[in-house]
């Protein structure tokens, strides 16, 4: 499958959260440890905000381990809302245009799982996004078609209702095509201000999802632990695997439940049920 991260607070050097904690994300594209497969090479995307609304993206089919560009720019470029994410192709081409996080005005969404038997469904669920967002679609994956049939049932008016009428609909297109469990998820979705975390599969068997414990309780715990001493205390992360082996830094997100987090605020935990 595929590992990401979801990072928002006050303002940090990327490299702090894709290369410095032991168990990074970096690292995890090559030695993931929680994940369906180790290695998660097909590629890797990093999506943030800047000074305008439309976040920026840098994508690429290279594995993130080896791709000296990202290292180069993590050490420059500071983020206070970013998306992170490598990438285990489950049967589509390894592209550019298959890359996560994809965008949509000032949208980001990415995902880690799969719709089963994809290429059985693929025709009907792609007939179900609105004809306006149609042409928008540039890849070949499960992951986009998602994104935008979220899109074409409300996800820009309230996130998880779009995201539950998303999940319902491909789970009754996939039971009717003989697909027994047609939906395997995490998935965070952000507007630039808030992130919307979702950990659900058809058969209750979801990927792990982990969120941070709040930064100022860890120091406490971890006086002499100098990692911390680089996050402010509005820090919260999202991820797909723990970055380190804190005793206490990490809570599991349970299944079938939403995560909200908005800056500044405590992540609120929501029942998800399409």
């Amino acid at each position: 499958m595929c590992r990401w991260l979801a990072y928002s607070g006050s303002p940090v050097l990327l490299e702090e959260l894709l290369y410095a904690p032991e168990n990074s994300l970096v690292m995890q594209s090559k030695h993931a440890r929680l994940g369906a497969t180790a290695v998660n090479g097909d590629g890797f995307g990093i999506g943030w905000y800047g000074s305008t609304s439309t976040p920026g993206l840098f994508l690429s089919t290279e594995p993130a381990w080896n791709d000296r560009n990202l290292r180069e720019l993590s050490a420059q470029i500071t983020v206070d809302r970013v998306f992170a994410h490598v990438r285990a192709s489950t049967g589509g081409a390894v592209q550019r245009s298959n890359c996560h996080p994809f965008r949509h005005q000032n949208w980001l969404w990415m995902h880690n799982g799969l719709i089963p038997k994809f290429p059985l469904v693929r025709r009907e669920l792609m007939l179900a996004i609105d004809p306006v967002l149609f042409p928008l679609v540039e890849g070949s994956t499960d992951s986009e078609i998602m994104f935008y049939l979220a899109i074409s049932f409300g996800l820009e008016q309230d996130p998880p209702a779009g995201v539950a009428r998303m999940v319902e609909f491909v789970e009754d297109v996939g039971r009717r095509a003989g697909i027994e469990y047609p939906v395997q998820m995490t998935v965070a979705v952000t507007d630039g201000s808030t992130t919307w975390a979702f950990r659900y599969s058809s058969r209750g068997k979801s990927r792990t999802l982990y969120h941070s414990t709040d930064v100022s309780t860890l120091r406490r715990q971890y006086p002499d632990n100098p990692a911390l001493h680089n996050l402010a205390d509005d820090s919260r992360l999202i991820v797909s695997e723990p970055l380190a082996d804190l005793v206490g830094a990490w809570q599991e997100v349970p299944e079938s439940t939403c995560v909200v987090v908005r800056t500044g605020v405590e992540e609120e935990l929501l029942p998800f049920k399409p």
